[in-house]
């Protein structure tokens, strides 16, 4: 059985507040700067190693997915992550609701 510690969402019923302060509290941001000191790659094979898997028909592996990105710009820009939460599948309300509710 899942334990507390288990759970992605903390609010997805919306019963609690969904800004930032309240997810911190809820624990969501836990181990966030410990994560992000260990860099980008380490990052990348954490996810990767979870097993975790995109929300669209093909479930294909975030882990995979993210290392795509590129390691280092060529003109120093920035490089961004976008949460795409298209929901173009008929019927389909699964991301609206994780997004309204918990985007921590």
């Amino acid at each position: 059985m899942l334990a507390d510690k288990d759970r992605i969402f903390t609010n997805l019923y919306g019963f609690q507040d969904w800004g930032l302060k309240a997810a911190q509290a809820r624990g969501d941001w836990d181990d966030t700067k410990a994560l992000l000191a260990r860099g980008p790659d380490a990052i990348v094979e954490e996810i990767k190693a979870s097993g975790l898997r995109g929300r669209g028909g093909a479930g294909f592996p975030t882990g995979l997915k993210w290392s795509f990105m590129p390691k280092e710009s060529k003109d120093g820009r920035p490089s961004f992550l976008v949460i795409n939460a298209d929901e173009s599948e008929p019927g389909s309300c699964k991301d609206r609701e994780i997004i309204r509710h918990d985007p921590h």
